[in-house]
């Protein structure tokens, strides 16, 4: 019978325990060069806004989730190159694309709209708070920024009653806000003023606004409802007042149109949003 000597048994031995720590610090490496980049990933303040997974098999670093930007990306990239004891980097890191911009409906645009009440030297007030909505669409770019139909809501800046023998009658009013796709925006727009003086001389005139203004046709004498139309004047007239009654007060009747110019720029989110 062949012998066995305690020396082979024992050279035996040392290999496999050698194979099998070697084995187990291999393992070991990868999980510290996975944590070691994920701990300088989450502090690093161009990478910790990133959702990125980190894995490591034989020194082989793999990168995969979404980036916050491309130098974001480029960065990932940087802080798992420079790990010790990498052999490689696979990086399938991806970048979203950027949101789109915001549409901004430029100072001077015109927003038509149509009164949902009557408004009057006579029967509103100063401070009043009057309602109406858009009457056609306005659009930035080829995209509708304000569709037609959006409710906008203004203030009666002033309203004075005209006296019988004297005095004058005045009524002025502005756009404080518009509501697109169920959201309401604060606007400025130019305040739109006309006057009636004497007996019956009327002036007119465009305040708190661009040289343009806007312009506000009244209904035609007892037309009533329907009977008001918008339109655009010259830069120099500005505002055109409403329809003088019996005793030469201004009056607009409800679903009049009336045009406001923004003094103001308003920015609104992309279409999508």
């Amino acid at each position: 019978m062949r012998k066995i000597f305690p020396s082979s048994i024992s050279i035996v031995l040392v290999s496999a325990l050698l194979g099998f720590s070697m084995g187990c610090s291999k393992h070991a490496s990868d999980d510290t060069i996975t944590k070691d980049i994920q701990t300088r990933v989450a502090a690093d303040p161009d990478t910790k806004d990133s959702s990125v997974s980190v894995s490591s098999k034989d020194g082989k670093v793999t990168l995969t989730g979404t980036a916050s930007s491309q130098a974001a990306q480029q960065k990932l990239q940087q802080i798992a190159s420079q790990e010790p004891g990498i052999t490689s980097v696979d990086n399938q890191i991806s970048v979203p694309p950027p949101p789109p911009p915001p549409i901004v409906v430029p100072a001077g645009t015109d927003l038509v709209i149509t009164l949902s009440q009557a408004l009057g030297s006579k029967l509103s007030q100063s401070g009043q708070t009057f309602l109406g909505s858009t009457s056609q669409p306005v659009s930035v770019d080829g995209q509708t920024a304000i569709p037609k139909g959006s409710s906008v809501s203004g203030t009666v800046v002033t309203a004075k009653e005209k006296g019988k023998i004297k005095g004058e009658g005045q009524l002025a009013i502005t756009l404080r806000s518009v509501t697109v796709k169920g959201q309401t925006y604060p606007i400025q727009t130019a305040t739109l003023d006309s006057t009636v003086k004497g007996k019956g001389k009327r002036t007119a005139l465009t305040t708190g606004g661009g040289a343009a203004g806007g312009a506000l046709i009244g209904g035609i004498a007892g037309g009533g409802k329907g009977a008001g139309i918008g339109a655009l004047v010259g830069a120099t007239a500005g505002f055109v007042g409403g329809t003088f009654t019996g005793n030469k007060q201004i009056e607009l009747p409800a679903e009049s149109a009336v045009t406001f110019s923004l003094s103001a720029p308003l920015t609104l989110p992309p279409p999508s949003q």
